[in-house]
C-alpha cells in the first residue's frame, strides 16, 4: 500500500467513524436503536441519492478491499457477540411458551417467504429456485437478538413477563435461524468443486460441543485466577473464534457460523433472564442504570470483561465499515413502480407473516392481549443480523442486488416501528406496572424510608400496617389493576 493510498485509507475510516456515530446519535434522538442510523448513514452515501460521487471519492476502488477485510472482521465479531449474548437461563420456566412463540414467528413468515420467492424468482430471472426459495423464507424468519436486548433495555422491559419471553423466545429464534441459513448455504454451494465439505459440518458442530466447549471452561477458571481478563487470556478466546470462523469458511459456509457456535459454547454462569442484555446495555452510550442493577458474578464476569473489549472495537470501527459497504450496493433510484410493488409485496409478508405467527402461539399460550401483541412487535424487529444474512445471501450469488435494496429497506422498517408500536401497544406505565409487579408479586409499592432524631424521653410511634385492607367482610378486596401472571 502506498503513502498516498494509506492516506486516504485512514481518511476513509475516519469519515466512516464520524459518519456512524453522528447518525447513531440521530436516532437516539427520536427514540431508535443507534444501529438504525448507522444503517441510514450506509444508504444515504450510496446510489440511491448521489449516485457514484461520494462513493466514488469517499472509498475508490484501491481501498475498497481494506475496508472490506474491517467489514469482515467486523461481522465475524458481531457474530461472536451475539452467540456469546445467548442467555440459556432465559428459557428457565418459560420454554413452552417461548419455544412456541419462536416456531410461530418462524413457520408464518417462512412459509410466506417461500411463496413470495417463487413469484419473484420469476421476475428476476432466478436460475436456481429452491436457494433463492429457502433464503427469502429464512430472511423473513429471523429476529435480531441484539437490537431486541437493546430495546428492551431502552423501555425498561427487561424484568417485566414480556421482556423475559421475548429475550427466550428471540434466542430460540436465534439458534433456528441461523441453522436454517446454514442449510440454505449448503445448499446453494453443493454444486461447488467440492461438494462433500458441507457434510463435515456435523462433525464440526459436534466436535465443538463436546470437545471444545469443555476446554473452554479452562478460560474462566484462568480469569479466576488472574481476577481479571488478562491480554493472554483474552489472546486464546480471539484465536479460538478465528479458527472457528476459518473452519466453517472451509466448509462452504460462511465464516459468521463457526464465530457464532464459539459464541454460543463460551462459558457462562448461571443468569437471571435480565442478563442477558447486559452486554448490549454497556455498548456504545446505553443505559448505565440498567447495568448497575443487575451487575455480573461468577463467570458472568467473563462474558461482561470480553465483551466490553470487543464490543468497543466492533461498534466503533469495524461494523460502521460494513454498514458502509452495505449502504454502497442499495440503490433504490431504479426500483420504478414494478420494484414498488414488490416492495409493498415483501414488507407485508414479512411484517404480517411474523406478528401474526407470534401473536397467534403467543395467545395460545394465554398470553393476554396487549403483552401478546407487544411480544409480536418485538419479534419483527429484524436490525443488522437481517444486514448480515442478506449480505451473505449476496456475496454467494443467491439474491441480485435489486432484492437485496428492497430486503434492506424491510429491515429497516421492521426495526424502525418497533419503539412506536410499543408506546401505543404496550406504554410505559404499564411496563412500570409488570415490573413491580414482578419484583414484589402481590405487595404495594414500597416507601420511603426517613430517619428522625427524636428527643430523649419521647417513644417512637408504632409502625403503620402494611397489610392491604379488608372489606367488612374480613376478605381483603379484589385488585382488578393487577396484572396478570401468565410466565
Amino acid at each position: 500500500m502506498s503513502a498516498h493510498t494509506l492516506i486516504h485509507f485512514l481518511l476513509a475510516v475516519a469519515a466512516i467513524i464520524v459518519l456512524a456515530r453522528a447518525f447513531g446519535w440521530l436516532a437516539r434522538l427520536v427514540g431508535q436503536p443507534p444501529v438504525i442510523g448507522e444503517l441510514v448513514a450506509g444508504v444515504l452515501i450510496g446510489p440511491t441519492l448521489f449516485g457514484t460521487a461520494v462513493s466514488g471519492w469517499l472509498l475508490p476502488a484501491d481501498i475498497r478491499p481494506a475496508i472490506s477485510g474491517l467489514a469482515n472482521l467486523g461481522l465475524v465479531l458481531f457474530m461472536f457477540i451475539v452467540g456469546y449474548e445467548l442467555d440459556h437461563a432465559s428459557l428457565r420456566g418459560r420454554g413452552r411458551t417461548a419455544t412456541s412463540v419462536s416456531i410461530g414467528s418462524i413457520a408464518a413468515p417462512l412459509g410466506l417467504g417461500v411463496l413470495l420467492a417463487m413469484w419473484l424468482a420469476g421476475r428476476h430471472d432466478v436460475s436456481d429456485p429452491l436457494p433463492f426459495a429457502l433464503f427469502i423464507g429464512a430472511a423473513m424468519a429471523v429476529t435480531a437478538f441484539p437490537v431486541l436486548a437493546r430495546i428492551l433495555t431502552d423501555r425498561g422491559m427487561v424484568r417485566t413477563p414480556v421482556g423475559g419471553l421475548a429475550l427466550a423466545s428471540a434466542a430460540v429464534d436465534d439458534v433456528a435461524a441461523w441453522s436454517l441459513l446454514a442449510v440454505v448455504v449448503a445448499v446453494a454451494g453443493a454444486d461447488s468443486a467440492n461438494p462433500w465439505l458441507p457434510l463435515l459440518c456435523v462433525p464440526y458442530a459436534l466436535l465443538m460441543l463436546l470437545v471444545v466447549r469443555p476446554l473452554l471452561a479452562r478460560v474462566d477458571a484462568a480469569r479466576a485466577r488472574a481476577g481479571r481478563l488478562t491480554p493472554d487470556i483474552l489472546a486464546v478466546v480471539l484465536v479460538g473464534l478465528l479458527l472457528s470462523s476459518l473452519a466453517t469458511e472451509w466448509l462452504g459456509l460462511h465464516a459468521i457460523f463457526g464465530a457464532f457456535l464459539f459464541g454460543a459454547i463460551m462459558p457462562r454462569a448461571r443468569a437471571s433472564a435480565d442478563k442477558a442484555a447486559i452486554p448490549q446495555a454497556r455498548a456504545d452510550t446505553a443505559s448505565s442504570e440498567a447495568v448497575q442493577k443487575a451487575e455480573p458474578n461468577g463467570a458472568d464476569k467473563l462474558r461482561v470483561e470480553i465483551l466490553e473489549r470487543l464490543e468497543q472495537v466492533s461498534v466503533l470501527l469495524l461494523l460502521p465499515a460494513f454498514f458502509v459497504l452495505s449502504g454502497l450496493r442499495v440503490d433504490l433510484s431504479t426500483l420504478g413502480g414494478t420494484g414498488l410493488l414488490e416492495l409493498a409485496a415483501i414488507l407485508v409478508v414479512a411484517i404480517g407473516g411474523k406478528f401474526a405467527g407470534a401473536y397467534a402461539a403467543a395467545r395460545l399460550n394465554k398470553v393476554p392481549t396487549r403483552p401478546a401483541g407487544a411480544l409480536a412487535i418485538l419479534m419483527n424487529t429484524r436490525g443488522l443480523t437481517e444486514i448480515v444474512i442478506l449480505t451473505v445471501g449476496l456475496e454467494l450469488g443467491i439474491i441480485d442486488e435489486r432484492v437485496f435494496s428492497m430486503m434492506v429497506v424491510m429491515a429497516l422498517v421492521t426495526t424502525v416501528m418497533a419503539g412506536p408500536l410499543l408506546s401505543l401497544v404496550y406504554p410505559r406505565r404499564m411496563v412500570e406496572r409488570d415490573a413491580l409487579a414482578v419484583q414484589r408479586p402481590g405487595a404495594p409499592p414500597a416507601g420511603y424510608r426517613v430517619l428522625v432524631s427524636l428527643p430523649q424521653g419521647v417513644a417512637p410511634a408504632p409502625p403503620l400496617s402494611t397489610s392491604p385492607p379488608t372489606s367488612p367482610s374480613g376478605a381483603p378486596p379484589r385488585r382488578d389493576t393487577a396484572p396478570e401472571r401468565w410466565c
